[in-house]
């Protein structure tokens, strides 16, 4: 299922994966203490009113019964009634309407909030060594000040043995509050030594992008968008606004292994790079239709080939099938992973909340992503040396196959439009650059 899915790519120290497609209520501060009962009826109308079925197996007139079964019921405490809930979505069959008591609720919140307290380490598991690594620290994070590497191995964790520990566990007890510490064991080299660290805020970068140059002299904006989070459309823009100071011919829009996330962060990236035009369509089990379209405040009208790949999911097929269905650029890479439902977060009065499909979502052209994701129009492997594996600093590099491709494909319109020196995307056939 999706949630396994997802298990294969990089865990954050400072971040998990978070659910994509999310639309979250008005923060409250304040939770009213209900019964259990209460809260198994708050599920129960919440599904009943808003719940899409998009299997076609959802029966109204079973789940009004089973309302009476679980509220005769009776429960001695909310663990008995997070339970019951539980039983009550999983007869939904859709992996993405779960309920989420109050400690998992609060973490699904800060992770889409774009920061977290921790100590700033990317990791994952070697599978070749069964041993956590650091993929790399996040720059003037603790871990970073602190002088941790990329590929360094994480052996103990407050003088603890995490020999056979998940990812998950791992990343669990190297968070905590900010001001508190946290001791390292790390394997360099074949040196151990351990490291302690003060946890603190950490800033979660959703973006990262560069100036990369090519033999004919054409500058092209590399920028990678990790995820979409609250901090997500700020950040492209800030990136987008630098690098046009460069004036690159075109760009490369990096969206592999990006799980997806806020639905509204995808639609406000999407008006960066789409000056006019359909975004996204949705469709609720009413059949309302609700079409979000870019007004004309697009940041740049260059080039723009988009990099994606099966991790690419949710937030980032509705990125990707707005740019390809407006023939705003090119898609490089491989058939994306195919999620197009919406769900809604809604909090529940005892500070427990729920996930709850509530759409889908279409492309401007009108295709349902679901299950069928977005098909590029350049179709390319990964292709690695000798069976090795990709790290994150060599996305975006010589060593990258499906940045090559892209890159390449930009340097032959340049080529086409007999630029030598610089680019004007005001007096260029930008069209041309686009669709040839």
């Amino acid at each position: 299922m999706f949630k396994k899915f997802f298990k294969t790519f990089l865990f954050l120290v400072f971040l998990s994966s978070p659910s994509p497609s999310l639309s979250f209520p008005s923060n409250s501060s304040t939770f009213v203490t209900e019964s259990p009962k209460e809260i198994i009826d708050q599920v129960w109308q919440i599904i009943y009113r808003n719940f899409m079925d998009y299997s076609g197996e959802f029966n109204t007139e079973e789940w009004i019964k089973l309302r009476k079964d679980v509220l005769l019921a009776k429960y001695s405490n909310s663990e008995d009634s997070y339970i019951a809930i539980r039983e009550m979505l999983d007869q939904l069959d859709d992996p993405y309407t779960r309920f989420l008591d109050p400690k998992e609720f609060n973490e699904m919140r800060i992770e889409t909030s774009g920061e977290l307290m921790g100590v700033g380490i990317q990791i994952s598991l070697n599978e070749d060594t069964n041993q956590i690594t650091v993929v790399s620290p996040i720059e003037g994070s603790p871990a970073f000040n602190a002088g941790i590497k990329v590929k360094d191995v994480i052996v103990s964790i407050n003088e603890k043995s995490i020999d056979g520990l998940s990812i998950d566990n791992a990343v669990k007890l190297i968070r905590g509050k900010k001001g508190t510490k946290v001791e390292l064991g790390i394997i360099r080299d074949n040196d151990l030594f351990t490291v302690t660290l003060i946890r603190d805020r950490i800033e979660i970068n959703a973006v990262n992008s560069r100036i990369n140059n090519t033999n004919v002299g054409a500058k092209i904006g590399y920028i990678r968008l990790k995820q979409f989070n609250a901090n997500s459309a700020k950040e492209m823009s800030s990136a987008l606004t630098k690098l046009e100071q460069e004036k690159p011919f075109g760009y490369v829009l990096d969206l592999r292994r990006n799980p997806g996330g806020l639905l509204e962060a995808s639609i406000e990236i999407a008006k960066h790079w789409i000056n006019k035009g359909i975004i996204v369509s949705t469709k609720t089990k009413d059949g309302i239709t609700d079409i979000r379209r870019s007004k004309g405040r697009a940041l740049t009208d260059r080039p723009v080939v988009v990099l994606i790949d099966e991790g690419s999911a949710s937030a980032s097929e509705i990125l990707s099938g707005a740019i390809k269905d407006n023939n705003r650029g090119i898609l490089v890479g491989k058939k994306t992973f195919g999620k197009g439902l919406v769900q809604s977060v809604r909090s529940l009065s005892d500070g427990s909340g729920l996930t709850v499909t509530v759409a889908k979502y279409l492309t401007p052209s009108g295709k349902d992503i679901n299950k069928n994701g977005i098909e590029p129009d350049i179709k390319i492997d990964l292709l690695l040396n000798n069976g090795n594996k990709l790290n994150s600093l060599e996305l975006g590099t010589e060593n990258d196959s499906q940045y090559i491709k892209a890159e390449n494909f930009l340097i032959q319109k340049y080529k086409n439009l007999g630029n030598t020196t610089s680019y004007n995307p005001k007096k260029s056939n930008l069209n041309f650059a686009l669709l040839h």
